[in-house]
């Protein structure tokens, strides 16, 4: 997709067999807080430049989908993988029913201008329930997956069990996990990594940076996100210090340590800007030599 010799590595995607650079970019950032249009259509544009081809975003994340539609405009969008989200729109948050399904997904068409998506995910439900009940979303997306308006179906969710229950419907060929593979914790790793590989499932891992904690600046524990335990603020403190003390890249190590698993095929990292896609771009192809693994293992 990009012309350029790209130094990060393809993996497949699991049974969609899309090649996925290790490194996706999500799209959280780009819709929300004092970010511009043109910092949000330079940030897209930067990611596609240096290689990256799959680009994530969701309704919830405000002026995220409009902005990756600008972005995407005037040949862009043939140059990436391109996935959005439904049942988190904030005007039908919760919605899973196929009516719901197919308004946020046709929504989503209109806003990122495109006619396709490449992979839709069913995002954050409370309850799997009305995701595989008979007439619901997964129903739905089935039935636009045959229109050609999607070509592959996921689950984007933290509950583990959820995605068990996913996997089982035959139906998704992707999930999206996060949180449960970073530096801090590897809980994705216990079952169901195993699991998804054991059914083709392709893996994507949401949030290798710890909500930001493992960005390489000081982190505030004291701001961290509800989803992040205490004692994993604790930690990512700790590495923190340690990283400094030794002169490494804390960015640096946190997702190429994801990259280390090779059962995930790709690690998404929001953006706001063009300068922190560089960033990311960069962490995520200095090489790491193998005695510094080896110290981190011992610290850890």
């Amino acid at each position: 997709m990009s012309t350029q010799t790209n130094p990060l590595p393809r993996r497949r995607l699991g049974r969609t067999e899309l090649e996925v650079t290790c490194l996706g970019m999500g799209g959280a950032g780009l819709g929300r807080g004092d970010v511009t249009d043109d910092e949000a259509i330079e940030a897209v544009h930067r990611a596609i430049d240096l290689g990256i081809n799959y680009l994530d975003t969701a309704p919830l994340y405000g002026e995220s989908e409009r902005r990756v539609g600008l972005a995407l405009a005037d040949g862009w969008r043939e140059k990436i993988y391109l996935a959005t989200k439904t049942g988190t729109h904030p005007e039908w948050r919760g919605d899973f029913s196929a009516a719901g399904t197919r308004r946020s997904v046709e929504n989503s068409l209109r806003l990122l201008g495109t006619d396709y998506l490449d992979v839709c995910l069913v995002h954050d439900p409370d309850s799997m329930d009305p995701v595989v009940a008979k007439g619901g979303a997964l129903d739905e997306l089935q039935r636009m997956r045959e229109e050609g308006l999607i070509k592959f179906i996921g689950l984007g969710v933290r509950q583990h069990e959820f995605h068990k229950i996913a996997i089982e419907t035959g139906v998704v060929d992707v999930i999206l996990t996060y949180l449960d593979y970073t530096l801090l914790s590897q809980t994705a790793n216990e079952w169901l990594i195993p699991l998804a590989v054991e059914n083709d499932i392709g893996i994507i891992n949401g949030s290798p940076i710890a909500m930001g904690l493992l960005s390489g600046v000081e982190p505030d524990v004291s701001a961290k996100s509800d989803h992040i335990s205490n004692s994993e603020g604790e930690k990512a403190y700790q590495l923190w210090q340690w990283a400094n003390d030794n002169n490494l890249n804390l960015l640096n190590l946190a997702i190429q340590f994801c990259f280390r698993q090779p059962r995930i095929a790709m690690s998404l990292t929001g953006s706001k800007n063009a300068e922190e896609v560089a960033q990311n771009f960069a962490a995520a192809t200095t090489p790491v030599p193998d005695d510094v693994w080896e110290q981190l293992k011992e610290f850890l």
